[in-house]
């Protein structure tokens, strides 16, 4: 029998060690206090230092750099349309605001490991760590091993130091700007974010509802009536439409039966007293309508009522919609029957309202009778094909182009600088990304092989990390002194309170905007998930998107830059 306790098992079998690492990391991130938890990521490294340290295991390299610039492709290919859009003028605000809360990072944590004396190593665990940026651990590990004058165990020691660095900062760094943002900041300022996230829903068309509940209401609804009114026999369906978008109710009529059976219809078809129609209406234009007193009584008709409808996945990208309202959108011919139930902006739900702007790569979820559907999802975009398949020769050829991109080096100082294959697969990945947004129909990588590549990735990644590190663990710890618990404390709240300020007082931003801007200006999705539960609300993501962007990138770069810096 295999005895499980004796970590010499390990040693021939180190991808046992490595999986062990990945479901006790996962078990451990699920540790949660209100809407804050420690994360996969966090709890992958924690697991991997503690088990690294009793095994005294050592992994390849080569499984972590896969994994590595597997992970930051699949970043650069949420982000990348994001990221772009963000370098337009409407977008300035945000990308400016993330800009400084990015900068100030950097320089308060140089400012610190100057300071304190900390090497390389030490200094860009800092920064990872108290600016919450898993990334920066691979890009400096990286640029320490390209710094001249270090032994391949001198690169390796300070290399562990990242990730002890990081491991000691990061839940600190989590939990600061979480209650921050969604708690401290709002009270030492007198705002309601539930109250001030409800007057902006209302102010920009956002239909604001109890979180607890949303799940529940179905906005669009489909009844059966049978027409009895004599002032509805003989108009046509057009008519009747047209009539009830004048009076600003969106109510279709989507199937009739006539005589015991189902008829083919068109706009022009004129309605018959007798008839049972299927009526397809936001719930609201419903109720407003009463149809019961104007068309008749309702039916429960199975077959009329249970007529092939469709969910299609549409990518915005037809000129002649980019850049319209959800409103205007609403207002076409080819929308009749047809409604967004949901939009994706880089990757996540986005909380549309009727004043929102149709992005290019924004990805609409449209709803309806199949032979409405397909002709809106053509008007807008380019329907995604529900497929599952990666397409491989576009993630193999971006993170192979950004890998070339990556390897040239100038040499200043005598020290190689260069975006390395890590920093190149990731300005891959944002071009890839920008060039998917554009033409939908390249480069298919589903929602869960972004997942694997980004979220397992990388906890792969920092779980391998983990283990090389663990050894080293104690000494690096004692190295480091608890004072870096501190410093980094302080190096987390600096830059959230120079970008509040910047935000509040300079550019006047909404308040449960500007909290979404920091969150995501120091990319910590813990905070933005604590400061929608102190709205309850989804307005404050309407900051949180670009920030989160250009937050991913700045600071993963800064982990190279600091360790050029500080060596």
């Amino acid at each position: 029998m295999i005895d499980f306790l004796n970590r010499n098992i390990f040693q021939p079998y180190p991808e046992l060690l490595v999986f062990l690492t990945v479901a006790f990391g996962f078990l451990v991130g699920r540790l949660r206090w209100k809407a804050i938890a420690l994360g996969s990521v966090t709890g992958c490294l924690v697991a991997g230092l503690l088990l690294g340290n009793w095994t005294e295991v050592q992994i390849d390299d080569t499984v972590k750099s896969l994994f590595f610039v597997l992970f930051l492709f699949a970043l650069g290919y949420k982000v990348g349309p994001q990221f772009f859009r963000g370098l337009r003028t409407d977008g300035l605000p945000q990308v400016l605001n993330a800009v400084v809360v990015c900068v100030t990072g950097l320089l308060v944590c140089w400012a610190f490991a100057a300071l304190l004396g900390y090497g390389p190593g030490l200094s860009a665990g800092l920064l990872g760590g108290a600016l919450t940026q898993s990334a920066v651990i691979g890009v400096a590990q990286d640029a320490i091993a390209t710094l001249p004058g270090l032994s391949s165990a001198e690169a390796k020691d300070e290399g562990n130091l990242v990730a002890i660095g990081y491991a000691v900062t990061y839940p600190l760094g989590t939990i600061l700007c979480a209650i921050l943002l969604a708690d401290v900041l709002p009270k030492l300022y007198g705002k309601d974010l539930a109250a001030e996230s409800a007057a902006l829903a209302k102010e920009l068309d956002a239909p604001e509802a109890d979180p607890d509940l949303h799940e529940g209401y179905y906005e669009v609804v489909l009844r059966a009536y049978t027409v009895e009114r004599p002032d509805l026999v003989g108009r046509t369906i057009a008519d009747f439409e047209d009539q009830q978008k004048q009076l600003g109710r969106r109510i279709y009529i989507t199937r009739v039966r006539r005589g015991g059976r189902i008829i083919e219809h068109t706009q022009q078809t004129a309605l018959a007293h007798g008839d049972v129609v299927a009526v397809s209406a936001l719930r609201t234009s419903l109720v407003d309508y009463d149809p019961r007193a104007r068309i008749g009584g309702e039916a429960d008709d199975v077959e009329l009522l249970g007529y092939r409808t469709e969910t299609l996945h549409v990518v915005a990208s037809e000129k002649a919609q980019l850049g319209r309202t959800v409103a205007q959108l609403r207002s076409e011919p080819f929308m009749v029957g047809v409604y967004v139930e949901k939009i994706y902006r880089s990757g996540a739900e986005f909380p549309y309202r009727l004043s929102t702007r149709i992005d290019r790569g924004d990805t609409l979820v449209l709803t309806g009778p199949k032979r409405l559907v397909d002709p809106a999802g053509a008007a807008i975009g380019t329907p995604v094909p529900t497929s599952f398949a990666t397409d491989m020769i576009w993630v193999g050829l971006g993170v192979f182009l950004g890998g070339c991109i990556g390897i040239p080096a100038l040499t200043l100082g005598g020290v190689p600088i260069s975006l390395s294959t890590s920093g190149g697969a990731l300005i891959m990945g944002l071009v890839f990304g920008w060039i998917r947004g554009k033409y939908p129909t390249y480069g298919n990588v589903p929602p869960g092989a972004q997942w694997f590549m980004d979220t397992f990735g990388l906890c792969l990644f920092v779980a391998v990390v983990g283990i090389n590190a663990g050894p080293s663990f104690t000494s690096g710890l004692s190295q480091a002194g608890w004072g870096l618990l501190l410093f980094g404390a302080v190096a987390t709240v600096v830059p959230l309170a120079v970008g509040f300020l910047f935000g509040h007082y300079v550019q006047k931003l909404r308040f449960p905007v500007l909290m979404g801007v920091l969150a995501g200006g120091q990319t910590t999705t813990a905070a933005i998930g604590a400061i929608n539960e102190a709205s309850r609300s989804q307005v404050p993501t309407l900051g949180y998107t670009i920030p989160y962007a250009v937050g991913n990138v700045l600071l993963t770069i800064w982990g190279a830059v600091i360790v050029l810096l500080q060596h």
